[in-house]
């Protein structure tokens, strides 16, 4: 049986917290297949807020463990999407 897990962040002030969250990301590389950032651009604005949807890969318990890895981080709001 095939799992379906998606993760979705909520990072504040992306310039200040992304080093932090980047390496969390590097340290946890092999159980990560996509990563997806989002957040508003126009000619006036670049957001400092975004979402990042990430795919995870591996066993429950070690993805609920990246989410709490990245929740952990101030500015950030990490969920475990469970889609089966």
């Amino acid at each position: 049986m095939s799992y379906y897990y998606v993760i979705g962040v909520r990072m504040d002030n992306r310039t200040s917290n992304a080093s932090r969250f980047q390496k969390v990301l590097t340290e946890n590389g092999c159980k990560i297949k996509a990563r997806l950032g989002l957040h508003e651009v126009s000619e006036d604005l670049c957001a400092t807020d975004g979402l990042i949807i990430l795919q995870p890969y591996g066993e429950k318990a070690e993805i609920e463990q990246l989410v709490k890895d990245l929740d952990a981080l101030d500015g950030i709001s990490a969920k475990l999407i469970d889609l089966n």
